[in-house]
């Protein structure tokens, strides 16, 4: 490819709107072009990027023995009422009406189309396992798109779905995905972690996400060192400490604490670490119409983890401050587990009657492991601008009977598979795998008849890769002050030819042209720089869009039989032999 014949759009400044890194750069780079929010034009370089990160996972998903096909991006809602997805998955689902008042929804995933297809066309236990693929465009309708491709509401996706006659047939075809998606990852020259994570809205029973390591990256993965362990923090098991606090029986007393309603704030004017700390987060949980008020129990520097929460106790929302008031007699800040007390300074009386007291209202009391372990803490007093010091369970308030995970893990923690400790880093999530197993299945009645000739239920599992977004992690975690740092695979072009005044030195023009030919011939992904343009200008360009080696070629250097190369990452150029380059480069790329 010659730059005169393609088209570069590079720009001096991002938009004031790009948020993040790969969104500036990929403005800057003239890899996209903004048409509408969360919705952009892959430009002639960004389409280069984006086909070679497809034509890998294709490759790949071809050599594990999946099958590829293309769905229609419209889907009848109707297959969404079947599945039971449609009320529930919210105004992410655009839906639209044809000219015949039909329901149809834009595809955000093929689950329910890729079932119907299998339930029509496949009858037998003869016909299967399958696995069927496809690189499709999606559409999710965010309410915030930002982020541009990494949050974007039009975005390239491969996902594929497999079907099975038993759960261990499945098991089986999830590891070899897990292989192909690791293949993958690898051949991309991304730094990435596969997780254990939580098979959110899509459903099932065990799932695995895949991240590019970025200090940008929007999820928190908790790994170990020392073992191949690794998950999203939302799913990393918090073991329960073994060790309780250590020393004496403190008595309990009431402390005043002038608004200090944070823990952080509370421990320092108290005098003591935030760990003595024990914080109460009320929530509702349950059914709307008939919701119970409870009391989550934290150690003052943990952090809630919803998703843990939401798994015990169902559905919740945060409890409003009437109804804290209503169950606790005390405004947010102050709330603790200790029931009703006096308001005396001393709480002897208190003591004396042991843990029998109750509070205003009924309510459910659930500690995270942590808090289990804990003696002599200091809590909320449930009266505005008090807190209680040397709390005790089984003395001052019964030890609650739902002990329980529901913090995020940290940086220290054990490891779950007791291998060492757990360490934490930042992924962008660019592939996720779920054993489905019967739940779309089911739904759909997609059945295969038996060696007895009976009905049975197809196993399922369904595998995702962010084409599109993966373009955006790449820069995310390989760039620098002068712009994009590709992996070789997936740059638009391997190899750039800056020519020095090429419209005005024959000799130049003559050798630049011919080593241009040379690599061509030698199958190298090269483009040749004819613009008529100051080389500052064209090393700033291809600095920018993140070519990972170039050629210089100038009238000095070739008499001396000598082109200039440097890489992307090189802090200096060196000369190599124009006889040798070929080779040079050809090392160069297989390395």
């Amino acid at each position: 490819m010659r730059a005169s014949q393609f088209f570069i759009a590079t720009l001096k400044e991002a938009p004031s709107d790009a948020e993040i890194i790969s969104h500036q750069l990929m403005l800057r780079a003239g890899l996209i072009r903004r048409l509408a929010g969360g919705i952009y034009t892959w430009m002639p370089m960004g389409l280069r990027v984006l086909r070679k990160v497809e034509a890998i996972v294709r490759e790949e998903m071809n050599r594990a023995g999946a099958i590829e096909l293309l769905m229609p991006a419209v889907q009848p809602f109707e297959l969404w009422e079947e599945s039971g997805r449609g009320p529930g998955y919210g105004p992410e689902l655009l839906r639209f009406k044809d000219r015949h008042q039909r329901d149809f929804v834009i595809g955000p995933t093929h689950e329910e189309v890729i079932t119907d297809i299998v339930r029509r066309e496949i009858k037998s236990y003869r016909q299967l396992p399958r696995n069927f693929y496809q690189i499709q465009t999606k559409f999710r309708d965010e309410i915030r798109p930002r982020f541009g491709v990494m949050r974007g509401r039009e975005f390239l996706m491969k996902d594929a779905y497999s079907f099975h006659t038993t759960f261990a047939d499945l098991q089986r075809e999830y590891q070899r995905m897990h292989a192909a998606y690791t293949n993958i990852f690898t051949r991309l020259g991304l730094k990435f972690r596969a997780v254990a994570a939580d098979t959110g809205s899509i459903g099932g029973t065990g799932s695995h996400e895949f991240h590019v390591l970025a200090d940008s990256g929007e999820d928190a993965i908790a790994f170990c060192p020392a073992s191949d362990y690794a998950a999203n923090v939302e799913l990393a098991e918090a073991l329960a400490p073994k060790i309780v606090g250590a020393g004496e029986t403190a008595t309990m007393e009431k402390r005043a604490t002038p608004g200090k309603t944070k823990c952080a704030d509370v421990a320092e004017f108290l005098g003591v670490p935030i760990t003595h700390m024990v914080k109460a987060i009320a929530v509702m949980a349950g059914a709307a119409s008939e919701p119970q008020f409870t009391l989550l129990l934290l150690r003052g520097d943990h952090d809630l983890n919803e998703i843990k929460a939401q798994k015990h106790i169902g559905e919740f929302r945060f409890a409003r401050d009437e109804e804290i008031e209503k169950h606790l007699g005390c405004r947010p800040g102050y709330i603790g587990p200790v029931p009703n007390h006096p308001t005396e300074p001393t709480l002897k009386p208190f003591l004396d009657e042991g843990p029998d007291l109750q509070f205003t209202g009924e309510v459910r009391v659930i500690a995270d492991r942590a808090v289990g372990a804990m003696k002599n803490f200091v809590c909320g007093a449930n009266e505005a601008g008090y807190h209680l010091t040397g709390v005790n369970f089984g003395r001052d308030l019964p030890l609650p009977t739902e002990i329980v995970d529901i913090r995020n893990v940290v940086a220290g923690d054990p490891s779950p598979d007791g291998k060492g400790i757990l360490e934490l880093c930042r992924g962008i999530e660019v592939g996720h795998i779920f054993q489905l197993r019967t739940k779309y299945a089911e739904a759909l009645k997609c059945t295969y008849l038996d060696e007895q000739g009976k009905d049975q239920v197809m196993e399922m599992g369904c595998y995702g890769i962010g084409v599109s977004r993966i373009v955006g992690a790449a820069i995310e975690q390989g760039h620098d002050e002068r712009g994009i740092v590709f992996p070789q695979n997936i740059a638009p072009f391997s190899v750039v030819i800056v020519p020095m005044a090429y419209a005005k030195s024959e000799m130049v023009k003559t050798a630049a042209d011919a080593l241009y030919e040379q690599l061509c011939t030698a199958g190298i992904d090269v483009l040749l720089d004819d613009r008529d343009e100051r080389p500052g200008f064209m090393f700033a360009d291809w600095e920018l869009i993140g070519v990972p080696h170039r050629i210089v070629v100038g009238e000095r250097g070739l008499k001396e039989g000598q082109l200039e190369y440097k890489g992307r990452t090189d802090t200096e150029a060196g000369m190599v032999s124009a006889d040798e380059m070929l080779g040079f480069i050809q090392q160069k790329l297989s390395a």
